[in-house]
């Protein structure tokens, strides 16, 4: 396994971060980890780099204990904060001769490292300007660039799309998927869609507890059999008037008066709904049968 985690804790005072995380991640997986802001993903990659100390329990990357050998962790990974930090006054090869000089590759093999890295993370159109001239999307390569310098069997990105254009977000994720062909990447992200275009597997987190761990082919598995009703009416009616009904999951407000129904079978509740809008002294404005997406998973499970 490339990277272990058991019965994982975090406090901030009084604020239980992360409870009693698990999981394992084998060499060779694209995994997103997924959850809203504030769940605990990018607490849990600190603490994988060896930046958080964990309250109780323990990480270990390639056999290596976080907690007992951090510097020794931190050799096998390569590391994006969300809030990429760069020097914006040197330039980019500058920048990353500096980078691979702390990890002590030497002059010969720095240079043609560098030269790879600005191939791999398409950067040659780009690699005499300063990093302050650049774009955020080229930021993010020249991020990538200095945490693969060294050549780590881990890749750890936090929201590595997290700011982007839709194209600088194909062109990071295309980035990504190319990467992963050798190494294991773990990278956060809040939106299902990264996580669709790249990964085989899926672990969400959500308010410091795994929610869900499965391939990205058993979550859409799962979402064969559950369908979402949406719903407009002529005026606000309460939610629970939905959530009694047998078999719904969820009721969403989208505005006062439409509502998305998640159900958890594939039998269609249309007509009790109509009923019960009925009974409230209301009448139905619209109202659609739609197949649950991953991404209605995701919002389900992190509501």
């Amino acid at each position: 396994m490339s990277i272990i985690v058991e019965n994982l804790n975090k406090i901030y005072s009084t604020q239980h971060a992360l409870k009693n995380v698990n999981f394992e991640i084998k060499t060779g997986e694209i995994v997103g980890f997924l959850g809203p802001n504030g769940a605990g993903k990018s607490t849990t990659m600190k603490i994988a780099t060896g930046y958080l100390p964990a309250t109780s329990g323990n990480i270990k990357v390639c056999g290596v204990s976080v907690q007992e050998n951090p510097l020794e962790v931190r050799k096998n990974i390569g590391y994006l904060p969300e809030h990429n930090p760069l020097y914006l006054d040197m330039y980019i090869k500058e920048y990353l001769d500096f980078v691979g000089e702390m990890y002590k590759i030497n002059g010969k093999n720095r240079k043609n490292r560098i030269n790879e890295l600005v191939e791999i993370c398409g950067l040659g159109r780009e690699q005499h300007k300063k990093i302050g001239s650049l774009s955020k999307g080229y930021r993010q390569r020249v991020g990538l660039a200095q945490a693969l310098i060294h050549n780590p069997p881990v890749l750890i990105l936090d929201e590595p799309t997290t700011g982007l254009d839709p194209n600088q977000i194909v062109e990071i994720r295309q980035v990504i998927k190319n990467i992963g062909k050798e190494k294991t990447v773990v990278f956060s992200t809040h939106i299902m869609q990264e996580v669709e275009a790249i990964c085989s597997r899926a672990i969400i987190i959500n308010l410091g507890e795994i929610v869900a761990d499965s391939s990205i082919i058993d979550l859409q598995k799962n979402t064969q059999n559950k369908k979402i009703i949406s719903l407009e009416t002529n005026k606000p009616l309460q939610n629970d008037v939905f959530q009694d009904l047998e078999n719904v999951l969820l009721v969403e407000n989208i505005s006062p008066a439409k509502y998305k129904i998640h159900t958890n079978i594939a039998v269609d509740l249309r007509e009790k709904i109509a009923q019960i809008v009925t009974q409230n002294d209301a009448f139905i404005l619209t109202m659609q049968l739609q197949e649950s997406s991953l991404e209605e998973i995701f919002r389900s499970l992190t509501k």
